[in-house]
């Protein structure tokens, strides 16, 4: 495979036009656009939907740009290394589920961190997106989160990618909500409570070999008919606190937190599903001093959040 048509078609796919990818690469537009061609020819797929609006990337070109900006990218990265630009560096790289405990580990470990040269990628998404940054976009770490009753599913999909799994945490989640919302006057909460109010919900759940729509439904009762989708937990934090009618599942936070944004949290009575956060890595991974350092924070920051 081409080098340089592999870099040519990472620039098309950032810029989504031949005729932008052309001027940035100072290459000549029908020259860049045979050198795509060329390279579907070679992969036996197709890279780009052509339309008068522009280059936008196929399912399975989507993939490819994936592989192809992370290869770029150790090129480079080895150019730079051998040719005496670039000092070596220790890297630390983990994706996660958007959990509050997690975050605060993170702080607290890049807070220790000394003058070294090092890389550091922290990534909040989705289970799907984190097994996939392991195989496809060399994250060495992630974790993982799925309610107990999918353990099967999740165990033998990871079994089959040849993944590594570890327990790090098992709970129920709790209500977290604003200190003067309609429930932090009540004794004990019941799912009836919460019709009337606003849940705020991750966007985007995954079960292996179940349909996006049935886990949807198990993760997201019936019962709520008002719902914001947030993708990231700044924004959540901004909604619960500034509204009194918005409430929100999530694993117990840090104390510290909850004071921040004037927020309380509390448990469901009719609530009993169990949870588990699953630290993943491929099997011939070995963990590093950054890695194993992440991990004591992890259980340093459970204790505070109560897991």
């Amino acid at each position: 495979m081409n080098i340089l048509h592999m870099k040519y078609a990472v620039e098309v796919a950032k810029f989504g036009s031949i005729n932008r990818a052309a001027d940035a690469l100072y290459v000549a537009q029908p020259s860049l656009s045979r050198s795509i061609k060329e390279l579907e020819t070679e992969l036996g797929i197709v890279i780009f939907d052509r339309s008068a609006k522009g280059m936008n990337l196929t399912p399975e070109g989507e993939e490819f740009i994936g592989y192809a900006t992370n290869v770029l990218s150790q090129i480079h990265d080895i150019e730079r290394m051998y040719q005496g630009k670039l000092p070596r560096k220790k890297r630390f790289s983990i994706s996660v589920p958007r959990a509050s405990y997690i975050s605060d580990a993170f702080t607290r470990f890049c807070s220790k961190l000394g003058d070294e040269p090092m890389e550091i990628f922290y990534k909040e998404t989705n289970a799907y997106r984190a097994i996939q940054n392991i195989i496809n976009s060399d994250y060495k770490l992630g974790i993982i989160r799925y309610a107990a009753h999918f353990d099967q599913y999740f165990k033998a999909s990871l079994e089959e990618k040849e993944l590594l799994h570890e327990l790090i945490s098992e709970f129920v989640y709790v209500l977290v909500m604003h200190k003067e919302s309609p429930l932090a006057s009540k004794r004990e909460i019941h799912f009836n409570d919460l019709t009337d109010l606003i849940e705020i919900a991750h966007g985007d759940p995954f079960v292996p070999s179940l349909s996006t729509a049935r886990v949807r439904k198990e993760e997201l009762p019936d019962n709520i008919s008002r719902r914001i989708f947030v993708f990231e937990r700044g924004s959540q934090f901004d909604l619960l606190s500034s509204n009194k009618n918005t409430f929100m599942w999530v694993s117990p936070l840090p104390t510290y937190l909850l004071e921040r944004y004037g927020l309380i949290q509390a448990p469901c009575a009719d609530n009993n599903k169990v949870y588990k956060d699953v630290l993943i890595r491929k099997k011939n991974y070995v963990l590093s001093e950054f890695d194993k350092r992440f991990i004591d924070e992890i259980a340093v920051s459970k204790k505070d959040s109560r897991i």
